[in-house]
């Protein structure tokens, strides 16, 4: 009983400690809970909005003594507000996250132990065995396609080379043929020349 009397009190007092303050609408006392106000800056506070509620932060600083930029700044993080708004955009004070009771702790404790044995790890299956590489039927009959063509091709080729070979013979057969008879008929020519120089001889 005193256990959970005293966590309710430091639980109440984190809140009151945390929770933002406003100058313009804070007591003495929630004044005086704000880190860096004090009793003295509380009552400074208090006076000086008598005159009319602070505008902002700047017209705070103009009008209490001894709070400048730099105790602005620190006031308003540890959770002073003027019209609800921090210094120069600071964020607002949070209030402390509750701490979990012993109780809660083990309890969680439990329920991550409990899910992690229930978590299984799965059968992590084999790779598959590479198939063995089979060459595709369109290679195979383009090899042999090839091999038939490049075949064909000689063939040609060595025909086309002895029609070659045999006109050029026929061709040299008869050159020497025309050869042997213009070389008769020059002969021929020049016997029938001789003859008729011999008859004219003759005559004379």
């Amino acid at each position: 009983m005193i256990k959970k009397l005293l966590a309710l009190m430091l639980a109440l007092f984190a809140s009151i400690a945390f929770a933002a303050v406003d100058a313009n609408s804070g007591d003495a006392a929630q004044l005086d809970s704000v880190k860096g106000v004090g009793p003295a800056g509380a009552a400074k506070i208090i006076d000086a909005r008598k005159a009319g509620a602070f505008k902002d932060w700047n017209d705070l600083v103009n009008r209490v003594a001894g709070i400048g930029e730099t105790n602005a700044a620190k006031l308003s993080a540890a959770g002073l507000t003027v019209n609800g708004a921090t210094f120069k955009g600071m964020p607002a004070a949070v209030p402390a996250p509750k701490l979990a009771k012993p109780a809660q702790i083990e309890k969680a404790g439990k329920a991550a132990e409990a899910a992690k044995a229930a978590v299984v790890t799965p059968a992590v299956a084999p790779a598959p065995a590479p198939a063995p590489a089979v060459a595709p039927a369109a290679v195979v009959d383009n090899k042999v396609a090839d091999k038939k063509a490049e075949k064909a091709a000689k063939k040609a080729a060595d025909k086309e080379a002895k029609a070659a070979a045999k006109e050029a013979k026929v061709a040299a057969k008869a050159e020497k043929a025309a050869t042997k008879k213009a070389a008769a008929a020059e002969k021929a020519s020049a016997v029938a020349s001789s003859a008729d120089g011999a008859k004219a001889k003759t005559k004379k």
